[in-house]
């Protein structure tokens, strides 16, 4: 019989979570009937401040295939995706999704049989609109998709969503791939295998609010960019060169002017404009270079991605009574 893991990352998802679970766990028990597929639940908490942890240990009590793994604080949806596929490796698939049924569990099946026919590894899913969202956002949106493929090696999909399923041989890819900045779009891509898109319509959260700020979301693109392309060390080289070049010709032109024409040199606002201009140049190719050198100082830490403050396994022996836990830890859960 195979297993199917599915990996949920939650913060601060106290209003989705009964939604999510009801129609998840309608599928699964579907699937379970028809086809006779093993289910387990994999929930991560990164570091909720709301109700999140207490209804997951609610849900570990009621149905002995839910788990979940909290985070001692907030360490982001890379690492709880991470610490999602790390925990998960014994099933046959893993799948992971969000909690905010803005990936439609009753996709699980179609995606389900598309690896039952050996071409594909995993099945991801893609956005095919962007309705719901402001124009600004899927601008900008658009634009990384179509810049980091264009200079990068990651094969990064427009509209493409972190719910996929996937075979465990590409979970075992993925985790060995331990880097501290994570950018699981371009994991995803990098690490090759067969994939299969399943597009579909955007659909709003079912309820609570989303935790992707625009500025956010420039950060993580940042990331992605930084974790998967070197492209903007060689703009800062070019722009550097260009600008020495640029500089060449201005004296030149200077000392042709001065020698033939016995102009004296123009006065301070062009100097002001030059100054202003290569100065700004100057701090932008250092802070490229910073974003690297940040990024590497954070990699050469060798810092835990996660650190597990809970799990459900300590839950049920601290309130349920050592006898239960030992029961339940005997059953492989």
């Amino acid at each position: 019989m195979n297993t199917i893991t599915i990996v949920i990352p939650c913060y601060n998802e106290e209003a989705a979570l009964p939604y999510f679970w009801m129609e998840i766990r309608k599928i699964a028990d579907k699937m379970t009937d028809t086809k006779g597929i093993l289910f387990k639940f994999l929930f991560v908490n990164d570091g909720s401040k709301d109700e999140t942890l207490n209804i997951l240990r609610k849900f570990s009590v009621e149905d002995e295939r839910v788990c979940y793994i909290s985070f001692s604080r907030n360490f982001g949806k890379e690492a709880a995706i991470y610490a999602g596929l790390e925990n998960a490796r014994g099933g046959d698939y893993v799948a992971v999704m969000d909690a905010d049924m803005q990936d439609p569990p009753a996709l699980l099946p179609e995606m389900y049989e598309a690896l039952q026919g050996g071409m594909y590894d995993s099945v991801a899913t893609r956005r095919m609109d962007r309705k719901g969202e402001p124009p600004i956002r899927s601008f900008f949106a658009r634009s990384f998709y179509k810049i980091i493929n264009k200079i990068s090696d990651a094969d990064i999909v427009d509209g493409a969503r972190d719910f996929r399923l996937i075979k465990k041989e590409m979970v075992e890819a993925i985790i060995a791939m331990g880097e501290y900045n994570r950018f699981s779009k371009g994991i995803f891509g990098w690490v090759g295998f067969r994939t299969k898109w399943l597009p579909y319509e955007n659909v709003e959260r079912v309820a609570g609010e989303t935790k992707w700020s625009f500025w956010n979301l420039f950060k993580y693109s940042l990331q992605g960019i930084i974790a998967f392309s070197t492209a903007p060390l060689e703009i800062a080289f070019i722009l550097g060169l260009a600008s020495c070049f640029i500089a060449f010709i201005f004296i030149c032109v200077i000392i042709a002017k001065t020698l033939i024409l016995g102009d004296p040199v123009g006065g301070w606002p062009s100097l002001a404009c030059m100054i202003l201009f290569m100065g700004g140049l100057q701090l932008f190719c250092v802070g490229i270079l910073g974003q690297y050198l940040a990024k590497t100082y954070l990699e050469t830490k060798h810092r835990p991605i996660y650190i597990t403050a809970e799990t459900e396994k300590d839950y049920k022996a601290k309130n349920l009574g050592v006898d239960h836990a030992d029961n339940y830890l005997q059953k492989g859960e």
